[in-house]
Protein backbone atom coordinates (compact mmCIF):
# COMPACT_ATOMS: atom_id res chain seq x y z
CA UNK A 1 0.00 0.00 0.00
CA UNK A 2 1.39 3.26 -0.59
CA UNK A 3 0.56 4.70 2.77
CA UNK A 4 4.18 5.85 2.58
CA UNK A 5 2.13 8.21 0.65
CA UNK A 6 0.60 9.91 3.53
CA UNK A 7 1.88 13.05 2.79
CA UNK A 8 2.45 15.60 5.69
CA UNK A 9 0.38 18.23 4.67
CA UNK A 10 1.26 21.12 6.76
CA UNK A 11 -1.92 23.05 8.21
CA UNK A 12 -1.87 26.80 7.86
CA UNK A 13 -4.43 27.81 9.58
CA UNK A 14 -5.24 26.15 12.51
CA UNK A 15 -3.32 27.27 15.83
CA UNK A 16 -3.20 26.10 19.24
CA UNK A 17 -6.89 27.19 19.81
CA UNK A 18 -9.27 23.89 19.35
CA UNK A 19 -13.12 24.99 20.05
CA UNK A 20 -14.12 22.55 22.74
CA UNK A 21 -16.35 20.46 20.98
CA UNK A 22 -16.24 17.67 23.01
CA UNK A 23 -19.43 15.71 24.15
CA UNK A 24 -19.14 17.25 27.44
CA UNK A 25 -19.72 20.52 25.44
CA UNK A 26 -23.71 21.63 26.00
CA UNK A 27 -25.96 20.30 23.28
CA UNK A 28 -26.15 22.34 19.74
CA UNK A 29 -29.43 21.77 19.21
CA UNK A 30 -31.79 24.63 20.49
CA UNK A 31 -34.36 24.39 23.12
CA UNK A 32 -33.93 23.72 26.72
CA UNK A 33 -35.15 20.11 26.81
CA UNK A 34 -33.40 19.19 23.45
CA UNK A 35 -32.02 15.71 24.53
CA UNK A 36 -28.18 15.73 24.70
CA UNK A 37 -25.68 15.71 21.96
CA UNK A 38 -23.46 12.90 21.87
CA UNK A 39 -20.09 13.79 20.00
CA UNK A 40 -16.33 12.75 19.60
CA UNK A 41 -13.58 15.43 18.56
CA UNK A 42 -10.25 13.40 17.13
CA UNK A 43 -7.15 15.08 16.87
CA UNK A 44 -5.66 14.03 13.30
CA UNK A 45 -2.53 14.70 12.73
CA UNK A 46 -2.79 16.45 9.13
CA UNK A 47 -5.32 17.72 7.15
CA UNK A 48 -7.17 15.64 4.95
CA UNK A 49 -6.52 15.82 1.54
CA UNK A 50 -9.64 14.79 0.31
CA UNK A 51 -12.85 12.85 1.51
CA UNK A 52 -13.83 11.14 -1.62
CA UNK A 53 -13.14 7.36 -0.85
CA UNK A 54 -11.42 6.46 -4.51
CA UNK A 55 -8.96 9.40 -3.90
CA UNK A 56 -7.53 8.81 -0.58
CA UNK A 57 -4.00 8.07 -0.36
CA UNK A 58 -3.09 8.88 3.28
CA UNK A 59 -4.02 8.00 7.01
CA UNK A 60 -5.94 11.49 7.88
CA UNK A 61 -8.05 11.55 4.80
CA UNK A 62 -9.17 7.75 5.27
CA UNK A 63 -9.87 8.08 9.16
CA UNK A 64 -11.73 11.21 8.12
CA UNK A 65 -13.86 9.97 5.28
CA UNK A 66 -14.21 6.01 5.70
CA UNK A 67 -16.91 5.89 8.09
CA UNK A 68 -19.23 7.52 5.07
CA UNK A 69 -18.77 4.33 2.63
CA UNK A 70 -19.36 0.83 2.57
CA UNK A 71 -17.57 -1.96 0.57
CA UNK A 72 -18.82 -5.35 -1.38
CA UNK A 73 -16.66 -6.82 1.59
CA UNK A 74 -14.83 -5.64 4.43
CA UNK A 75 -12.35 -6.77 7.21
CA UNK A 76 -13.96 -8.12 10.30
CA UNK A 77 -13.45 -6.13 13.87
CA UNK A 78 -9.37 -6.23 14.78
CA UNK A 79 -8.47 -8.51 11.96
CA UNK A 80 -7.92 -8.52 7.84
CA UNK A 81 -10.47 -11.31 7.67
CA UNK A 82 -13.08 -10.99 5.11
CA UNK A 83 -16.78 -10.78 5.86
CA UNK A 84 -19.68 -9.69 3.67
CA UNK A 85 -20.76 -6.08 3.44
CA UNK A 86 -22.68 -4.28 1.03
CA UNK A 87 -22.44 -8.09 -0.60
CA UNK A 88 -24.71 -10.99 1.15
CA UNK A 89 -22.60 -13.42 -0.59
CA UNK A 90 -20.66 -14.26 -3.60
CA UNK A 91 -19.29 -16.84 -5.69
CA UNK A 92 -16.00 -17.34 -7.72
CA UNK A 93 -15.64 -19.13 -10.73
CA UNK A 94 -13.32 -22.65 -10.83
CA UNK A 95 -10.78 -20.63 -13.03
CA UNK A 96 -10.90 -17.88 -10.43
CA UNK A 97 -11.35 -15.35 -12.92
CA UNK A 98 -14.82 -14.07 -11.98
CA UNK A 99 -16.34 -13.00 -8.75
CA UNK A 100 -20.07 -12.81 -8.70
CA UNK A 101 -21.77 -10.48 -6.12
CA UNK A 102 -25.55 -10.97 -4.48
CA UNK A 103 -26.34 -7.72 -3.04
CA UNK A 104 -28.14 -6.72 0.01
CA UNK A 105 -31.92 -4.75 -0.72
CA UNK A 106 -33.16 -1.61 0.13
CA UNK A 107 -30.00 -0.48 1.10
CA UNK A 108 -29.47 3.57 -0.07
CA UNK A 109 -26.86 6.12 -0.18
CA UNK A 110 -26.93 9.15 2.29
CA UNK A 111 -28.82 11.26 -1.00
CA UNK A 112 -31.51 8.80 -0.40
CA UNK A 113 -30.71 7.02 -3.75
CA UNK A 114 -31.15 2.92 -4.13
CA UNK A 115 -27.64 1.29 -3.91
CA UNK A 116 -27.53 -1.45 -6.98
CA UNK A 117 -25.06 -3.25 -9.48
CA UNK A 118 -25.14 -0.27 -11.47
CA UNK A 119 -23.48 1.93 -8.63
CA UNK A 120 -20.97 -0.92 -7.94
CA UNK A 121 -20.52 -0.94 -11.84
CA UNK A 122 -19.58 2.61 -12.29
CA UNK A 123 -18.00 2.76 -8.50
CA UNK A 124 -15.03 0.70 -10.11
CA UNK A 125 -15.43 1.92 -14.25
CA UNK A 126 -15.30 5.89 -12.91
CA UNK A 127 -11.79 4.43 -11.65
CA UNK A 128 -10.46 2.08 -14.42
CA UNK A 129 -11.81 3.30 -17.58
CA UNK A 130 -10.46 6.27 -19.08
CA UNK A 131 -13.56 6.46 -21.54
CA UNK A 132 -16.20 6.51 -18.37
CA UNK A 133 -18.12 10.18 -18.29
CA UNK A 134 -16.68 10.61 -14.95
CA UNK A 135 -13.09 9.45 -14.82
CA UNK A 136 -12.30 13.04 -15.12
CA UNK A 137 -13.97 13.77 -11.74
CA UNK A 138 -10.92 12.54 -9.56
CA UNK A 139 -7.24 11.61 -9.78
CA UNK A 140 -7.41 7.77 -8.44
CA UNK A 141 -4.20 6.57 -7.15
CA UNK A 142 -5.17 3.47 -5.96
CA UNK A 143 -7.15 2.03 -8.61
CA UNK A 144 -4.31 0.20 -10.21
CA UNK A 145 -3.32 -1.55 -7.28
CA UNK A 146 -7.20 -2.14 -6.42
CA UNK A 147 -8.89 -3.20 -9.83
CA UNK A 148 -5.27 -3.29 -12.35
CA UNK A 149 -6.46 -7.09 -12.74
CA UNK A 150 -10.41 -6.22 -13.51
CA UNK A 151 -10.79 -7.37 -17.31
CA UNK A 152 -14.72 -5.69 -17.14
CA UNK A 153 -17.67 -5.43 -14.81
CA UNK A 154 -21.01 -6.54 -15.68
CA UNK A 155 -24.43 -5.93 -14.36
CA UNK A 156 -26.51 -9.64 -14.39
CA UNK A 157 -29.53 -7.95 -12.34
CA UNK A 158 -30.35 -5.06 -10.43
CA UNK A 159 -28.60 -6.93 -7.16
CA UNK A 160 -26.15 -9.20 -9.07
CA UNK A 161 -23.12 -8.14 -9.93
CA UNK A 162 -19.82 -10.33 -11.89
CA UNK A 163 -16.51 -8.60 -11.63
CA UNK A 164 -14.41 -10.73 -14.78
CA UNK A 165 -10.30 -10.48 -14.03
CA UNK A 166 -7.74 -10.61 -16.89
CA UNK A 167 -6.12 -13.29 -14.54
CA UNK A 168 -6.27 -15.21 -11.20
CA UNK A 169 -5.49 -13.03 -8.58
CA UNK A 170 -5.59 -14.39 -4.95
CA UNK A 171 -5.83 -11.73 -2.89
CA UNK A 172 -8.30 -9.58 -4.48
CA UNK A 173 -11.41 -10.50 -2.12
CA UNK A 174 -8.94 -8.17 0.23
CA UNK A 175 -8.54 -5.80 -2.13
CA UNK A 176 -12.20 -5.05 -2.46
CA UNK A 177 -12.53 -4.78 1.36
CA UNK A 178 -9.80 -1.60 0.61
CA UNK A 179 -11.05 2.31 0.61
CA UNK A 180 -11.33 2.60 -3.19
CA UNK A 181 -13.16 -0.13 -3.77
CA UNK A 182 -15.93 1.68 -1.21
CA UNK A 183 -19.07 2.21 -3.45
CA UNK A 184 -19.87 5.63 -3.85
CA UNK A 185 -23.67 7.41 -5.20
CA UNK A 186 -23.29 7.86 -8.85
CA UNK A 187 -26.16 10.79 -8.21
CA UNK A 188 -23.70 12.31 -6.18
CA UNK A 189 -20.67 11.78 -8.57
CA UNK A 190 -22.77 13.01 -11.38
CA UNK A 191 -23.97 16.29 -9.62
CA UNK A 192 -20.52 17.81 -8.09
CA UNK A 193 -18.18 16.01 -10.48
CA UNK A 194 -14.32 17.12 -9.50
CA UNK A 195 -16.10 18.53 -5.84
CA UNK A 196 -17.38 15.02 -5.40
CA UNK A 197 -14.46 14.72 -2.75
CA UNK A 198 -16.15 17.73 -0.78
CA UNK A 199 -19.72 16.29 -0.97
CA UNK A 200 -19.14 12.85 -0.41
CA UNK A 201 -22.00 10.37 -0.17
CA UNK A 202 -21.91 6.75 0.31
CA UNK A 203 -24.00 4.25 2.47
CA UNK A 204 -22.07 4.49 5.60
CA UNK A 205 -22.99 4.92 9.41
CA UNK A 206 -22.01 8.53 9.28
CA UNK A 207 -22.64 11.11 6.81
CA UNK A 208 -20.73 14.23 5.78
CA UNK A 209 -22.04 17.90 7.30
CA UNK A 210 -19.24 20.12 6.86
CA UNK A 211 -15.46 20.56 5.97
CA UNK A 212 -13.72 23.83 7.15
CA UNK A 213 -10.06 23.66 5.87
CA UNK A 214 -7.60 23.59 8.43
CA UNK A 215 -10.47 23.75 11.19
CA UNK A 216 -12.33 20.33 11.13
CA UNK A 217 -14.15 18.05 9.47
CA UNK A 218 -18.03 16.92 10.73
CA UNK A 219 -19.97 14.16 10.20
CA UNK A 220 -23.38 13.03 12.06
CA UNK A 221 -24.96 9.69 12.00
CA UNK A 222 -26.59 7.75 9.90
CA UNK A 223 -30.23 7.29 11.55
CA UNK A 224 -30.95 4.67 8.56
CA UNK A 225 -27.85 2.70 8.14
CA UNK A 226 -28.75 -0.79 7.31
CA UNK A 227 -26.52 -2.54 10.39
CA UNK A 228 -28.84 0.07 12.40
CA UNK A 229 -27.54 3.76 13.66
CA UNK A 230 -24.34 4.61 15.74
CA UNK A 231 -24.76 5.73 19.23
CA UNK A 232 -22.72 8.52 18.45
CA UNK A 233 -24.13 11.81 16.82
CA UNK A 234 -21.67 13.47 15.39
CA UNK A 235 -17.36 12.99 14.64
CA UNK A 236 -15.27 15.96 14.13
CA UNK A 237 -12.03 15.49 12.96
CA UNK A 238 -9.33 18.55 13.69
CA UNK A 239 -6.09 18.50 12.35
CA UNK A 240 -3.33 19.30 14.56
CA UNK A 241 0.03 18.73 12.92
CA UNK A 242 2.20 19.51 16.30
CA UNK A 243 1.95 16.40 18.54
CA UNK A 244 2.60 18.34 21.70
CA UNK A 245 -0.02 20.53 20.72
CA UNK A 246 -2.53 17.80 19.88
CA UNK A 247 -1.35 15.89 22.96
CA UNK A 248 -1.99 19.22 25.74
CA UNK A 249 -5.76 19.89 24.07
CA UNK A 250 -6.32 16.19 25.25
CA UNK A 251 -5.32 16.68 28.13
CA UNK A 252 -7.43 19.91 28.53
CA UNK A 253 -10.24 18.26 27.52
CA UNK A 254 -10.67 19.97 24.17
CA UNK A 255 -10.34 16.82 22.24
CA UNK A 256 -11.41 13.20 22.90
CA UNK A 257 -8.99 10.89 20.99
CA UNK A 258 -5.75 11.74 19.50
CA UNK A 259 -3.28 9.79 17.33
CA UNK A 260 0.99 9.74 17.09
CA UNK A 261 1.66 10.25 20.81
CA UNK A 262 5.22 11.52 21.23
CA UNK A 263 6.91 8.53 22.67
CA UNK A 264 8.56 10.24 25.96
CA UNK A 265 4.98 11.19 27.04
CA UNK A 266 3.43 7.86 26.26
CA UNK A 267 4.11 6.20 30.27
CA UNK A 268 3.19 9.15 31.38
CA UNK A 269 -0.37 9.19 29.55
CA UNK A 270 -0.41 5.31 30.40
CA UNK A 271 -0.49 6.85 34.57
CA UNK A 272 -2.84 8.93 33.91
CA UNK A 273 -6.76 7.67 35.22
CA UNK A 274 -8.87 10.03 32.85
CA UNK A 275 -7.00 8.72 29.95
CA UNK A 276 -6.99 5.13 27.97
CA UNK A 277 -3.98 4.22 25.60
CA UNK A 278 -5.51 1.72 23.15
CA UNK A 279 -2.37 -0.24 21.10
CA UNK A 280 -2.38 -3.31 18.62
CA UNK A 281 0.65 -4.16 16.44
CA UNK A 282 0.34 -2.79 12.99
CA UNK A 283 0.79 -3.44 9.36
CA UNK A 284 3.74 -1.80 9.23
CA UNK A 285 7.68 -1.69 8.68
CA UNK A 286 10.68 0.45 8.72
CA UNK A 287 13.78 0.55 7.02
CA UNK A 288 16.49 1.69 5.69
CA UNK A 289 17.31 0.73 1.64
CA UNK A 290 20.23 0.49 -0.07
CA UNK A 291 20.57 1.31 -3.65
CA UNK A 292 21.70 -2.28 -4.11
CA UNK A 293 22.65 -1.65 -8.16
CA UNK A 294 25.56 1.04 -7.30
CA UNK A 295 28.59 1.11 -5.48
CA UNK A 296 29.43 -0.38 -2.59
CA UNK A 297 25.96 -1.76 -1.73
CA UNK A 298 25.56 -3.81 -4.60
CA UNK A 299 28.04 -6.04 -2.92
CA UNK A 300 25.90 -8.43 -0.79
CA UNK A 301 28.69 -8.61 1.72
CA UNK A 302 28.68 -4.71 2.35
CA UNK A 303 24.92 -4.54 3.11
CA UNK A 304 25.25 -7.95 5.62
CA UNK A 305 28.20 -5.77 7.25
CA UNK A 306 25.54 -2.92 7.71
CA UNK A 307 23.28 -4.78 9.01
CA UNK A 308 25.35 -5.99 11.81
CA UNK A 309 26.83 -2.65 12.42
CA UNK A 310 23.48 -1.40 13.81
CA UNK A 311 22.35 -1.57 16.85
CA UNK A 312 18.55 -2.28 16.04
CA UNK A 313 17.33 -3.31 19.49
CA UNK A 314 18.70 0.06 20.91
CA UNK A 315 16.91 2.03 18.52
CA UNK A 316 13.71 0.42 19.58
CA UNK A 317 14.23 0.63 22.96
CA UNK A 318 16.03 4.01 23.66
CA UNK A 319 14.28 5.85 21.02
CA UNK A 320 10.78 4.82 20.03
CA UNK A 321 10.08 3.82 23.98
CA UNK A 322 7.73 1.23 22.93
CA UNK A 323 5.58 2.97 20.26
CA UNK A 324 7.52 0.16 17.96
CA UNK A 325 8.69 -4.02 18.00
CA UNK A 326 11.68 -4.87 16.98
CA UNK A 327 11.39 -6.68 13.22
CA UNK A 328 12.73 -9.96 11.82
CA UNK A 329 11.32 -10.20 8.84
CA UNK A 330 9.59 -6.65 6.16
CA UNK A 331 6.09 -8.79 6.73
CA UNK A 332 5.02 -7.85 10.03
CA UNK A 333 3.78 -10.86 12.64
CA UNK A 334 0.14 -9.51 12.27
CA UNK A 335 0.01 -10.50 8.70
CA UNK A 336 -0.45 -14.02 8.34
CA UNK A 337 2.57 -15.65 5.82
CA UNK A 338 4.62 -13.91 7.97
CA UNK A 339 7.90 -16.07 8.85
CA UNK A 340 8.69 -16.19 12.48
CA UNK A 341 12.15 -18.30 12.16
CA UNK A 342 13.60 -15.92 10.24
CA UNK A 343 16.40 -13.92 11.98
CA UNK A 344 17.45 -10.15 11.59
CA UNK A 345 21.19 -9.30 11.80
CA UNK A 346 22.10 -9.32 15.70
CA UNK A 347 24.34 -5.98 16.09
CA UNK A 348 28.14 -7.26 15.72
CA UNK A 349 30.30 -4.72 14.70
CA UNK A 350 33.60 -6.87 14.67
CA UNK A 351 31.62 -9.37 12.00
CA UNK A 352 30.74 -5.91 9.86
CA UNK A 353 34.43 -5.21 10.21
CA UNK A 354 34.78 -8.20 8.89
CA UNK A 355 32.67 -9.03 5.81
CA UNK A 356 33.86 -5.06 5.04
CA UNK A 357 37.23 -5.98 4.58
CA UNK A 358 36.59 -9.30 2.88
CA UNK A 359 34.64 -6.24 0.51
CA UNK A 360 37.47 -4.33 -0.24
CA UNK A 361 36.73 -2.38 1.97
CA UNK A 362 38.86 -2.29 5.27
CA UNK A 363 39.02 1.41 5.82
CA UNK A 364 35.11 2.07 5.28
CA UNK A 365 34.09 4.41 2.68
CA UNK A 366 31.25 7.51 2.29
CA UNK A 367 28.06 7.72 1.67
CA UNK A 368 24.76 9.71 1.51
CA UNK A 369 21.89 9.05 3.66
CA UNK A 370 18.70 10.71 2.58
CA UNK A 371 16.70 10.93 5.24
CA UNK A 372 12.83 13.01 5.59
CA UNK A 373 11.95 15.37 8.00
CA UNK A 374 8.70 13.85 8.82
CA UNK A 375 5.76 11.81 7.08
CA UNK A 376 3.77 9.14 8.23
CA UNK A 377 4.95 6.04 9.23
CA UNK A 378 8.21 7.40 9.38
CA UNK A 379 8.47 7.80 13.29
CA UNK A 380 11.39 9.70 14.76
CA UNK A 381 13.41 9.64 11.15
CA UNK A 382 16.07 12.48 12.27
CA UNK A 383 16.63 11.29 15.25
CA UNK A 384 17.11 7.01 13.76
CA UNK A 385 19.06 8.57 11.48
CA UNK A 386 21.93 9.64 13.93
CA UNK A 387 21.91 6.39 15.66
CA UNK A 388 22.41 4.25 12.25
CA UNK A 389 25.40 7.92 11.36
CA UNK A 390 26.64 6.89 14.69
CA UNK A 391 26.50 3.18 14.37
CA UNK A 392 28.32 3.07 11.15
CA UNK A 393 31.26 5.63 12.43
CA UNK A 394 32.33 2.84 14.73
CA UNK A 395 32.93 0.30 11.68
CA UNK A 396 34.84 3.10 9.60
CA UNK A 397 31.34 4.52 7.45
CA UNK A 398 31.37 7.98 7.14
CA UNK A 399 27.96 8.90 7.03
CA UNK A 400 26.30 12.10 5.22
CA UNK A 401 22.84 12.87 6.11
CA UNK A 402 20.62 14.84 3.77
CA UNK A 403 17.30 15.80 5.24
CA UNK A 404 14.68 16.43 3.00
CA UNK A 405 10.76 17.69 3.37
CA UNK A 406 8.62 14.83 3.01
CA UNK A 407 7.28 15.77 -0.64
CA UNK A 408 11.11 16.22 -2.15
CA UNK A 409 12.16 13.35 -0.32
CA UNK A 410 9.61 11.26 -2.29
CA UNK A 411 10.48 12.74 -5.53
CA UNK A 412 14.46 12.03 -5.01
CA UNK A 413 13.27 8.35 -3.84
CA UNK A 414 11.05 7.03 -6.36
CA UNK A 415 12.90 7.10 -9.50
CA UNK A 416 14.98 5.27 -11.63
CA UNK A 417 17.96 3.49 -9.73
CA UNK A 418 20.67 5.52 -11.66
CA UNK A 419 19.10 9.10 -11.20
CA UNK A 420 19.27 8.73 -7.57
CA UNK A 421 21.66 11.40 -7.24
CA UNK A 422 21.37 12.74 -3.59
CA UNK A 423 21.64 9.10 -1.39
CA UNK A 424 23.32 6.03 -1.46
CA UNK A 425 20.68 4.63 0.86
CA UNK A 426 17.58 6.20 2.38
CA UNK A 427 15.02 5.82 5.12
CA UNK A 428 11.34 4.37 3.76
CA UNK A 429 8.17 2.60 5.53
CA UNK A 430 5.24 0.91 4.45
CA UNK A 431 1.79 0.66 5.93
CA UNK A 432 0.06 -2.38 4.75
CA UNK A 433 -3.68 -1.96 3.02
CA UNK A 434 -5.54 -5.33 2.94
CA UNK A 435 -4.00 -7.90 5.21
CA UNK A 436 -2.15 -10.33 2.17
CA UNK A 437 1.64 -10.63 2.45
CA UNK A 438 1.34 -9.88 -1.24
CA UNK A 439 0.78 -6.41 -0.61
CA UNK A 440 4.29 -5.58 1.11
CA UNK A 441 6.68 -8.47 -0.33
CA UNK A 442 5.60 -7.91 -4.06
CA UNK A 443 5.09 -4.77 -4.29
CA UNK A 444 8.59 -3.91 -2.12
CA UNK A 445 10.53 -6.65 -3.53
CA UNK A 446 9.34 -7.74 -6.88
CA UNK A 447 12.39 -6.37 -9.42
CA UNK A 448 8.68 -5.43 -11.65
CA UNK A 449 8.23 -3.04 -9.07
CA UNK A 450 11.29 -0.85 -9.44
CA UNK A 451 10.85 2.82 -9.55
CA UNK A 452 8.95 4.00 -11.64
CA UNK A 453 7.00 1.44 -12.15
CA UNK A 454 6.42 0.68 -8.14
CA UNK A 455 7.89 0.76 -4.73
CA UNK A 456 10.87 -1.78 -4.69
CA UNK A 457 13.03 1.25 -3.39
CA UNK A 458 16.34 -0.81 -3.11
CA UNK A 459 16.02 -1.86 -6.81
CA UNK A 460 16.55 -5.29 -5.25
CA UNK A 461 16.65 -8.13 -7.95
CA UNK A 462 16.80 -12.13 -7.21
CA UNK A 463 15.04 -13.96 -10.00
CA UNK A 464 14.03 -16.93 -7.25
CA UNK A 465 12.53 -14.42 -5.14
CA UNK A 466 10.58 -13.35 -8.20
CA UNK A 467 9.65 -16.35 -9.05
CA UNK A 468 8.35 -17.09 -5.81
CA UNK A 469 5.96 -14.11 -5.31
CA UNK A 470 4.87 -14.50 -8.90
CA UNK A 471 3.84 -17.89 -7.67
CA UNK A 472 1.83 -17.02 -4.67
CA UNK A 473 0.04 -13.89 -6.16
CA UNK A 474 -1.87 -16.63 -8.38
CA UNK A 475 -2.49 -19.34 -5.96
CA UNK A 476 -5.45 -20.00 -4.01
CA UNK A 477 -4.33 -22.34 -2.18
CA UNK A 478 -3.51 -20.35 1.25
CA UNK A 479 -1.17 -23.28 2.89
CA UNK A 480 0.86 -22.94 -0.57
CA UNK A 481 0.94 -19.83 -0.89
CA UNK A 482 2.74 -19.57 2.93
CA UNK A 483 5.20 -21.82 2.26
CA UNK A 484 6.39 -19.61 -0.88
CA UNK A 485 6.46 -16.42 1.06
CA UNK A 486 8.21 -17.90 4.05
CA UNK A 487 10.53 -18.97 1.21
CA UNK A 488 10.72 -15.67 -0.21
CA UNK A 489 11.42 -14.27 3.03
CA UNK A 490 14.50 -16.11 4.11
CA UNK A 491 16.21 -15.39 0.32
CA UNK A 492 15.24 -11.70 0.90
CA UNK A 493 17.03 -11.41 4.61
CA UNK A 494 19.87 -13.47 3.17
CA UNK A 495 20.17 -10.64 0.30
CA UNK A 496 19.67 -7.90 2.69
CA UNK A 497 18.80 -5.19 0.41
CA UNK A 498 17.29 -3.23 3.24
CA UNK A 499 18.63 -2.69 7.58
CA UNK A 500 14.29 -3.80 8.86
CA UNK A 501 14.14 -1.93 12.03
CA UNK A 502 10.95 -2.48 13.43
CA UNK A 503 7.18 -2.71 13.38
CA UNK A 504 5.60 0.71 14.33
CA UNK A 505 2.39 -0.01 16.84
CA UNK A 506 -0.88 2.04 16.23
CA UNK A 507 -1.18 4.35 19.56
CA UNK A 508 -4.30 6.37 19.72
CA UNK A 509 -4.70 8.20 23.57
CA UNK A 510 -8.90 8.70 24.45
CA UNK A 511 -10.42 9.91 27.18
CA UNK A 512 -11.33 7.34 29.80
CA UNK A 513 -15.25 7.84 29.02
CA UNK A 514 -15.00 6.40 25.21
CA UNK A 515 -16.00 3.56 24.91
CA UNK A 516 -15.76 0.41 22.84
CA UNK A 517 -13.32 2.31 20.19
CA UNK A 518 -11.22 -0.90 18.50
CA UNK A 519 -8.10 -0.11 16.65
CA UNK A 520 -7.89 -2.04 13.03
CA UNK A 521 -4.58 -3.08 11.74
CA UNK A 522 -5.52 -1.33 8.26
CA UNK A 523 -5.42 1.92 10.82
CA UNK A 524 -8.47 2.99 9.33
CA UNK A 525 -10.90 4.11 12.45
CA UNK A 526 -14.12 2.40 12.98
CA UNK A 527 -17.37 4.57 15.70
CA UNK A 528 -20.59 2.49 14.33
CA UNK A 529 -19.97 1.01 17.98
CA UNK A 530 -18.28 3.47 19.31
CA UNK A 531 -20.31 5.18 22.44
CA UNK A 532 -19.45 7.72 25.27
CA UNK A 533 -20.54 7.79 29.16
Amino acid sequence: MRWFFRVMITVFVLGAIVAGCSFNSPPQSAGENAAREKSIVIGLQAEPTSLDAHQISDYNSSRAAMEMYDQLVQFKDESTEIEPDLAEKWDVSKDGLEYTFYLRKDVKFHDGTPFNAEAVKFSIDRQIDPKHPYHDSGQFAYAEFTFGMVDHVEVVDEYTVKIVLKEPYAPFLSNLAMHAASIVSPTAVKQYGKDFSRHPVGTGPFKFVSWNPGVEVILEKNPEYFKGAPKIDKLIFKPITEDQTRLTELEAGNLDLIVNVPPDDLERLKADPNLQVIEQSGMHVWWTAFNTQKKPFNDVRVRQAVNYAINKEAIVNEILKGTGELANSPLPPSIWGHNPNVKNYEYNPEKAKQLLAEAGYPNGFEVTYGVPESGSGMQQPTTMAAAIQADLEKVGIRVKIQTFEWGSYLDKVFVPYDQQKDMDMHQMSWIGDNGDPDNFLYILFSSKQWPTAGFNDAYYKNEEVDKLLDEARVTNDKKKRTELYEKAQELILKDAPWIIVDHEKQIVVAQKNVKNFKLHPTGVFRFANVDVD
